[in-house]
């Protein structure tokens, strides 16, 4: 095998100001549906960048967000696919939910710029779908898809 001499790899990920934009516009966004949200932005190691909690939001959703912006991350998919690529498998189905900050719903998205994943963004208080939409929101507001 060769061997490499490089000792560090350059990383992208995404920056305080578009942590904080992505987050400001999924709140907004819960506004207009008349929602209350937490809404959570990791680096793609899963390091929690940026978070905003609307007045009256649950308290427990405080952590599912930054758990979906985790999980989202962690695995580069959106945690509502989580439940779909389990399948029949029942071994996984009981014992992936039990895993520590592991969410299994809607409303956890990573972020890509280029094609490169820089981050996620998680979103609690709503429904699955709703909290999805804030998400899709946040990462509207940075210009990517």
């Amino acid at each position: 095998m060769p061997e490499s001499s490089a000792t560090s790899v350059a990383t992208r990920t995404i920056s305080a100001e578009a942590a904080h934009r992505a987050v400001g516009a999924a709140v907004a966004r819960a506004g207009e549906l008349g929602i209350r949200v937490n809404a959570a932005v990791c680096d793609a190691s899963g390091v929690l960048t940026g978070f905003l909690r609307m007045p009256g939001a649950f308290l427990h959703s405080v952590e599912i967000a930054m758990d979906k912006a985790y999980t989202a991350a962690g695995f580069g998919f959106p945690t509502k696919a989580w439940m779909p690529a389990i399948g029949g498998d029942e071994a996984l189905r009981v014992g992936l939910p039990l895993r520590p900050r592991l969410v299994v719903f809607g409303g956890g998205l990573p972020i890509r710029e280029h094609g490169v994943l820089i981050g996620a963004i998680g979103v609690s208080g709503g429904s699955a779908e709703q909290d999805e939409e804030c998400a899709r929101a946040g990462i509207a507001a940075l210009g990517l898809e």
